[in-house]
């Protein structure tokens, strides 16, 4: 058997602004009936560990049709980490980012820290943190394609997320202006400065762009709303593209879904749009998840699969 050309396979893209015939029957079928209700992405199953069949196609239907699926998982405040990591497994993703803040098992714990260098760095405070996607500051061969969270423990009060398909907002921003995506998927639209640490460069510049199309045709976007530490291209369209988006992102688009996760809860997703609300807690709601992140995408959720 002939081995399949996997830049052949790319050039199928709808995302590409070449292909326009694909582009909109891709659009078409995307926006057929696509759920605007956070309900009809929750799927209740019994514990992450053994999924069942059943469980398991119903979490991947959603992921294929919008890049994420909620699921109400029976474990609590179990704080196993054989459960976010079974849901991984199961999804097919073996690339896990274990990057210098994660646990020993490759896992980030996201919770409060007071010492140490995770206190300098938002995700391990209250505050809120403003719309992005995970891992934009990672090189270009290290790209974060898939994320999972699991919850082992609320906030008190606060700790809301709100949740976009990166899919969804391609759309909208290349039906309002083609050019948009032309700008954003400039090599250099986004640059992330070094990362000092103790005066030695931790982590190099990285350039890229916000949108751009894996080598199996799918969409990756690489993108954060905040201002600090962040080089955008200066040019009127860019400008003009991030605009828009941010304003998207701060609307009430019935594409955006707000929720708060429950012990046990959990995210399965292509590393969506998200953000988090500031949160407070108490001595009985310590807010902890769990955050996986991958460098392949969940398997059997490709655009040309």
């Amino acid at each position: 058997m002939r081995a399949i050309n996997p830049k052949a396979v790319a050039a199928f893209s709808p995302f590409l602004l070449e292909n326009t015939d694909h582009y909109c029957r891709w659009r078409d079928a995307k926006l057929n009936r696509y759920p605007i209700d956070l309900a009809d992405r929750l799927v209740e199953i019994d514990d992450p560990r053994t999924l069942r069949q059943s469980e398991f196609e119903a979490l991947l239907a959603r992921c294929r049709k919008t890049n994420m699926a909620v699921y109400i998982g029976k474990t609590g405040t179990d704080p196993d980490p054989e459960i976010p990591l079974s849901i991984g497994r199961r999804f097919g993703v073996q690339g896990l980012n274990k990057n210098w803040l994660a646990d020993v098992t490759g896992l980030t714990s996201l919770k409060v820290v007071d010492d140490g260098p995770r206190r300098n760095y938002i995700p391990y405070t209250n505050r809120a943190i403003n719309w992005h996607t995970d891992g934009y500051y990672n090189r270009a061969s290290e790209q974060i394609q898939s994320l999972l969270l699991h919850v082992v423990q609320r906030a008190a009060s606060g700790g809301e997320n709100a949740l976009m398909d990166h899919e969804i907002a391609y759309i909208l921003l290349r039906e309002r202006n083609p050019d948009y995506i032309r700008a954003l998927m400039a090599p250099k639209t986004m640059t992330i400065p070094a990362r000092i640490e103790d005066g030695q460069v931790a982590r190099k510049e990285e350039a890229g762009p916000v949108f751009s199309v894996t080598a199996s045709g799918d969409l990756h976007m690489r993108y954060t709303i905040r201002v600090n530490n962040v080089i955008w291209a200066d040019d009127p369209l860019t400008r003009e593209a991030l605009a828009y988006l941010e304003a998207l992102l701060n609307s009430d688009s019935p594409y955006i879904y707000r929720g708060l996760l429950q012990p046990g809860m959990g995210l399965v997703s292509n590393n969506v749009l998200h953000d988090r609300a500031a949160f407070t807690d108490d001595a009985e709601h310590t807010r902890h998840y769990y955050r996986a992140r991958y460098f392949d995408r969940l398997a059997g959720t490709g655009v040309l699969e």
